[in-house]
């Protein structure tokens, strides 16, 4: 027998400059960026079931269920809880997979966060982002639920209050490899430390992942130029993490509609404002 179903919120992020500082000696790469918290979601939709077995109840197409961030997550909350529950789970995919909006992170991340409050785990916040930390580097930021200067590897995080400004966002429907594109030559490197404090000063707003993932997927240039042709946007249309998706930022909404409608249908393209603290941040059903 199961309970009804409830529905969570996973938000979308963008990267409003990424600097890869150094190679670290396990492989992963020291960075410092914003992650920016858009009002654009995946939903997500649970009803927990009393015979401990975790669902994927609607298909995912991009991702073998056991691939699967939302059940892997699940799965290993269920483990490091010993929680004898489970749960029926489906989503309504929004985020375009593989498009550096950290969709796949975010979806784990209020997996996390739905089953420890639907189970009655009572975990605190920071338990369950070292669990998250399991899974992705991202995941903990999504789980903290604010906007954030981010470093290390992407867990250190300090949150930080933003415009709310509107982007326009576009998906060039072609994937990247956060891990090729790390390991591609193309990759350059920011040595110099920046302090969150000069953030506004900075001029260096540049994704030092963008040439490599041009590299593999020319079609991000292309857009670029594109969103770069929009008016009133505010400094030089950008890539979104690892790519594929990049980006242009307005002030006001209806310039950011005026450019939606002047990009190639070809495109996945939408528009999303900025938020400083997602709807996971009350850690209840949050369905706008």
């Amino acid at each position: 027998m199961s309970s009804p179903v409830k529905t969570w919120l996973a938000p979308a992020k963008i990267n409003l400059f990424l600097h890869i500082n150094s190679k670290r000696e396990d492989g992963y790469h020291n960075l410092q960026s914003i992650f920016q918290l858009l009002d654009y979601y995946d939903e997500l939709q649970f009803s927990i079931t009393q015979d401990g077995l975790i669902n994927r109840i609607s298909d995912n197409d991009y991702v073998k269920p056991e691939n699967d961030l939302i059940i892997r997550a699940a799965k290993l909350l269920q483990q490091t809880s010993h929680c004898k529950l489970g749960a029926d789970i489906s989503i309504v995919k929004r985020i375009p997979v593989g498009g550096g909006l950290g969709g796949g992170s975010s979806d784990c991340a209020t997996t996390l966060m739905a089953l420890n409050q639907l189970w009655k785990l009572n975990l605190s916040q920071q338990s369950l982002m070292k669990i998250g930390l399991k899974l992705g580097a991202d995941v903990p930021f999504f789980i903290n639920a604010k906007s954030a200067w981010v470093e290390g590897i992407g867990e250190i995080l300090s949150p930080i209050k933003t415009p709310n400004h509107y982007f326009l966002v576009v998906f060039v429907n072609q994937h990247t490899s956060t891990q090729e594109i790390f390991s591609h030559k193309a990759l350059t490197m920011s040595p110099i430390i920046g302090k969150m404090s000069d953030f506004s000063l900075l001029v260096n707003t540049h994704n030092d992942c963008l040439q490599a993932a041009i590299e593999q997927t020319g079609e991000i240039s292309l857009a670029l130029k594109q969103l770069n042709l929009c008016s009133n946007q505010i400094g030089k249309a950008r890539m979104s993490g690892t790519g594929s998706c990049v980006f242009a930022q307005f002030a006001d909404e209806k310039d950011a509609l005026v450019a939606l409608k002047k990009m190639p249908k070809k495109w996945m393209s939408f528009t999303a404002k900025a938020i400083n603290t997602s709807p996971m941040l009350k850690w209840a059903v949050a369905k706008r």
